[in-house]
């Protein structure tokens, strides 16, 4: 919302503040600020009088002029300047920036060189100075009823001094998108005595007035789409001419186009007052004006020449061309006029409009179109209802005062306001709410500062208040002002005490932590894991748990996989991902894009979160209006109907997982790397899991490790399907792993022992053995683990070959032992004796053959 200062001066006292104290003193009362804004002309801006004028025509067919301008002997006297408009002749006086000024853009001014003259300066049109959009002429100072001397500043002459404060105005807050409202809450923040602008005499209804209906068939939640029409007649007006130079000046700075007599008026009255009108050409409209709701097949070309396919939903603005009541459809209610109807050159008498609509009624039908328009941005956050007559007046005496003509002294005004019923208010709760001490007459006198009626309970009985209570003895009856919308609890009144008193007055204080046991078991292992996982080179990143088909179709899960059964959302934020995500990989996937396609091409991240699985036959969960708090039976039911949400642990690494360097030619990431990374976490938790090899989506099917505690599933690990890098748009061997983090958590061991750390040597044995390719690594390793037996500290893999040495359908697998005693240094007999264990258990187990 863009307010000019000294319109805002009109109805409170500015006391000598520019626009950075007005939007300080703004924001002490919660309002936000957004900027302040100036007219962007800088430096000497002086009038100028035109004393020659002498037409070029140059190569390219344009005309230029070449004048000579006297600015006046403080500024050089006369000046020669290039300029290309026609509109003026020598006699004028014009605006001329000088060299040194700086116009909005912004656009210095300096002497140049130009169509083989020196121009010394700028003459200056209406858009160069901000002014407004004409470009066709430069401006005539005549034109605008002025007369300064020659070389006098211009600046404040045109209004070029002036500033604006542009705020954003909350959701709950609608009163303020108008001068009167942000006036209101500026005599609030400085004491000063504020003006209202809607204290006007309107004439009363009339039973003679333009005829309204108002229809309502199918309300939403209840509350009529419309609770109040107002119209008014004017005859003889000239409609489509300018509007003053003021009024047009006053709607640029709050960031209006200014279109014509009419149209302006109406964006005048709702920008000062911050009621919505529209203004019709009475020739085009038919009594009576129905507001109903639309019908299915409706059609509506908006003023912005949009055709638009109706919904029921929508609320309409109808009249009756030919006495068939409500047959053609005139606007959107709340929201945008149609061209039918619209002012035009020809139009000589107005239908002036003012209504008040129910804000969820605008809100949907200004989002279902995707047009937002000022009047809804303002019906949406609630209008004061008793606006609509005071409006009307208001725009009757602006076009009658600039547009002539007469009006028909018969008003319309259709419906019945419902006012805001009292609230039952203990005059204490603000203290108990925010630790200050405020006595009951500030707190009576800041709720009437706002607007509000206090009134004491005096014992009466069966008050009806704020959700049907009664007030008790020593409360107060507090009824909000009909352009509070938001005010309906007593926690509304706390808000607005504490507003209006000072924010800066309520303590900070930091709460005092309760003794406890600090973080749980589940916690602090999470929290093991995330740090192992960071100790390993993985980068933690939190994704949206929201995903599609489509992904699922990208991992390739075929049609009856489970993971394919998730829970939908109601409102989803994306239409392409409706569905919860069943799995971390299919939300974990896209940011690795994301970060391969910034840059990043050696990546490697994990994810800790919740997935969700849908239970068979559950109960649905029931969907509780958002116009109050759910019941306890509601709540139960919402939390019954939640599905299990198990914490899951993924990761993935593409791209070199050691550099290349000096020290060769780096190592790129392979599944053994997702394998590791999965034990990695076993470990972390005391878990030696077991390994064995799995076919599953998204994986390589042979490069696919499941992951076991004792006998419970608890993930997978390996190489990502080849087709599935490429649906998302990678590239290369990439490795993943998904784990049910709360399964490895479970299986964890309660107590967490240590193992010594052994002073003794170490002792280093290679063997390489044959085996059949079914023979898997792991149980090879777990083979020569038996064998070796208690001295046995780890087994690793380091190499598998096939190639000529080996038979075919054979393999060599070459494990590396390292052996250790607790209390002694191991002699060559017992290493001997070790390595002949593990290759009779190798042999017994695997059928392995120690290779020569």
């Amino acid at each position: 919302m863009l307010i000019p200062l000294p319109w805002l001066a009109e109805f409170v006292d500015l006391g000598g503040r520019d626009g950075q104290a007005v939007a300080a003193a703004l924001v002490s009362v919660g309002l936000e600020e957004e900027a302040v804004h100036g007219s962007g002309v800088l430096g000497p801006l002086v009038a100028g009088l035109v004393l020659d004028v002498q037409p070029e025509k140059q190569k390219n067919g344009k005309t230029i002029n070449w004048c000579q301008v006297d600015v006046g002997p403080g500024h050089g006297g006369v000046r020669g300047i290039i300029c290309g408009a026609h509109n003026f002749q020598p006699g004028d006086k014009v605006a001329v920036a000088l060299p040194g000024a700086v116009l909005p853009g912004p656009f210095p001014i300096a002497s140049r060189k130009t169509y083989g003259h020196l121009s010394d300066g700028m003459i200056c049109s209406e858009r160069e100075l901000g002014l407004g959009q004409d470009h066709g002429g430069i401006i005539v100072l005549a034109g605008l009823g002025l007369d300064p001397d020659i070389g006098a500043d211009l600046i404040p002459l045109l209004h070029l001094d002036e500033q604006t404060v542009e705020i954003n105005v909350t959701p709950d807050r609608g009163y303020c998108f108008s001068v009167r409202g942000v006036a209101r809450e500026l005599s609030h923040a400085t004491g000063s005595a504020f003006h209202d602008p809607a204290l006007i005499t309107a004439p009363p209804p009339s039973a003679n007035g333009f005829q309204v209906e108002l229809q309502d068939a199918r309300p939403i939640r209840g509350r009529a789409g419309c609770d109040r029409f107002a119209a008014r007649v004017v005859r003889g007006c000239s409609a489509a001419g300018p509007s003053p130079d003021w009024m047009r000046r006053r709607l640029t700075q709050a960031g209006m186009r200014p279109i014509s007599l009419a149209v302006d008026v109406t964006n005048y009255v709702m920008l000062e007052l911050g009621q919505p009108m529209h203004a019709y050409d009475l020739a085009g409209v038919a009594e009576p004006i129905v507001v109903r709701r639309a019908q299915a097949g409706e059609h509506l070309t908006t003023l912005d020449d949009v055709d638009r396919a109706l919904d029921p939903e929508d609320l309409l603005i109808t009249d009756s061309p030919r006495g068939v009541a409500a047959s053609r459809v005139l606007g959107l209610a709340g929201v945008m006029g149609g061209a039918s109807s619209e002012v035009s050159a020809e139009t000589r008498d107005l239908l002036l409009e003012a209504a008040h609509f129910d804000p969820v009624t605008v809100a949907r039908t200004s989002r279902r179109h995707k047009l937002s328009s000022e009047a809804a941005r303002r019906f949406e956050r609630g209008v004061d209802p008793e606006l609509p007559p005071r409006a009307l007046q208001r725009a009757v005496d602006l076009l009658l005062k600039y547009g002539g003509g007469e009006t028909d002294w018969a008003v319309s005004d259709a419906g019945a306001v419902s006012r805001p019923g009292p609230i039952s208010f203990d005059p204490a709760y603000p203290e108990r709410m925010t630790a200050v001490a405020y006595s009951a007459d500030q707190v009576r006198r800041i709720l009437e500062e706002i607007g509000c009626s206090v009134a004491d309970s005096g014992g009466r009985a069966a008050i009806p208040v704020e959700a049907g209570g009664v007030a008790g003895a020593g409360e107060w009856l507090v009824t909000p002002p009909t352009w509070r919308p938001d005010l309906t609890r007593a926690i509304d009144l706390v808000e607005e005490v504490a507003r209006i008193a000072g924010y800066d007055t309520i303590p900070s204080v930091l709460p005092q932590a309760p003794a406890g046991p600090g973080l749980s078991r589940a916690q602090r292992l999470r929290r093991s894991v995330a740090r192992a996982l960071a100790d390993f080179g993985l980068v933690e990143v939190l994704s949206y748990p929201f995903t599609g088909t489509a992904v699922f179709d990208a991992l390739g899960y075929s049609p009856d996989d489970q993971l394919r059964q998730a829970v939908e959302l109601a409102n989803p934020l994306d239409s392409a991902a409706p569905l919860l995500r069943t799995e971390i990989l299919q939300t974990l996937l896209s940011v690795l894009r994301r970060n391969i396609s910034r840059g990043l091409t050696d990546s490697g991240l994990y994810e800790l979160g919740l997935v969700t699985e849908p239970e068979a036959g559950a109960r649905p969960a029931p969907m509780p209006g958002t116009d109050r708090r759910p019941s306890v039976e509601e709540l139960e039911q919402l939390y019954g109907a939640v599905p299990p949400q198990p914490r899951h642990l993924a990761g993935l690494i593409a791209g070199m997982r050691q550099p290349a360097g000096l020290w060769g030619p780096g190592r790129p990431a392979d599944w053994a790397d997702a394998v590791e990374a999965a034990l990695l976490a076993g470990r972390t938790l005391q878990l030696e899991l077991t390994v064995e090899q799995a076919v599953r989506q998204p994986f390589h099917p042979g490069r696919c490790a499941r992951l076991l505690a004792g006998q419970v599933e608890v993930g997978y690990a390996g190489q990502l399907d080849p087709r599935v890098a490429e649906a998302f748009g990678l590239t290369g061997q990439v490795a993943a792993f998904e784990m049910n983090l709360d399964r490895l958590i479970e299986a964890a061991p309660v107590r967490r022992s240590a193992r010594p750390v052994s002073a003794q040597p170490l002792a280093k044995e290679d063997l390489a053995f044959v085996v059949e390719e079914s023979v898997t690594a792991g149980d090879l390793v777990e083979a020569v683990k038996l064998g070796v037996g208690a001295i046995c500290e780890d087994v690793s893999v380091f190499d598998v070959y096939r190639g000529g040495q080996v038979p075919s359908g054979y393999k060599s697998v070459a494990v590396a032992l390292r052996l250790r005693a607790d209390d002694h240094t191991l002699t060559p007999p017992e290493i001997a004796a070790a390595r002949a264990g593990a290759v009779r258990q190798a042999a017994a187990a695997c059928g392995a053959q120690l290779r020569a």
